[in-house]
């Protein structure tokens, strides 16, 4: 890792007109068909989900479906020269220290600034996870190597921020590819037997739209680097719990229903991201440049 004299995010790419759109419409058909599969397979919950076998991996398939038509789509408009460069970038690990200080950190902060907050206000501190750290930072270095977020970050970031970013700038695309990324998961808070059955879908997308300007702030500033965004993203997945939110008997996945703690950690991920947000507009021509091709 070499600290880079001046960070600059990457260059925002044009492509034919809709296909960003066609990269939501076939990762939406593709992972919630397999999802929906897996679910039958499991016979409706009842045998839990995912349920081994072909069933686990078919609900894999589908959480690596952005992947694969991101990298079909590249192909189809770039070739091999453009998969190549796509893939690359997952591999791309020259940053600052700092930017990789961020990913690992960034939402374990969150959590203790959290609990802390919540406090001052209840009186009382929220529960702790009692998993080691060092476990925590295994999980994360694995999680990174063996390429388990790239599924997802090949299409959010990889393929459909750059794209969106060219039209309507950093900050709005980082917003609107969180909420279709948070609303892609929502088969997950309706099939029962997993742990996002039934919970609070509205405070579920709150977070992860913050957590997507995080995300692609990270990436601006790294030169469009994966590597880095599957860090912070295996980071999230695994230093979430250092503070659980706390989980509500399952309900209606619609309900505003949720833990202090729960509604303190998405209030905290929002102050942060109206920062970035902020920031992003000082990354001059690389945010939005000057001539804005079609989608």
């Amino acid at each position: 890792m070499v600290e880079s004299v001046t960070p600059r995010a990457p260059e925002w790419k044009a492509t034919e007109p809709g296909s960003v759109l066609i990269f939501f419409a076939l990762t939406f058909a593709v992972t919630w068909s397999l999802w929906l599969a897996a679910w039958a397979i499991s016979g409706g919950g009842a045998a839990g989900y995912p349920p081994p076998g072909v069933g686990t991996l078919l609900f894999y398939l589908g959480v690596f479906a952005p992947a694969f038509v991101a990298t079909w789509l590249t192909h189809r408009h770039e070739g091999s020269t453009g998969v190549r460069a796509l893939l690359g970038r997952l591999v791309q690990v020259r940053a600052g220290l700092r930017w990789y200080a961020f990913a690992l950190a960034y939402m374990a902060a969150i959590k203790l600034i959290s609990a802390l907050i919540h406090r001052l206000v209840s009186g009382a501190w929220p529960r702790f996870g009692t998993e080691p750290i060092l476990l925590m930072l295994g999980a994360i270095l694995l999680s990174t190597l063996v390429f388990s977020q790239a599924g997802e970050e090949l299409g959010w970031r990889g393929y459909a921020l750059p794209r969106l970013a060219a039209r309507i700038g950093l900050g709005a695309a980082s917003v609107l590819i969180g909420v279709i990324w948070a609303a892609w998961h929502l088969p997950l808070f309706f099939i029962p037997g997993i742990e996002t059955t039934g919970q609070s879908f509205p405070l579920y997308a709150l977070g992860v739209v913050a957590l997507s300007v995080a995300i692609a702030w990270l990436y601006a500033n790294t030169n469009g680097s994966l590597f880095l965004t599957m860090l912070m993203h295996s980071a999230i997945n695994n230093t979430k719990d250092i503070v659980p939110t706390g989980a509500r008997p399952p309900g209606n996945p619609f309900s505003l229903s949720a833990s202090l703690m729960g509604w303190i950690t998405a209030a905290l991920l929002w102050i942060c991201a109206g920062y970035l947000l902020l920031r992003m507009r000082k990354l001059g021509d690389y945010a939005r440049p000057a001539s804005t091709p079609r989608m």
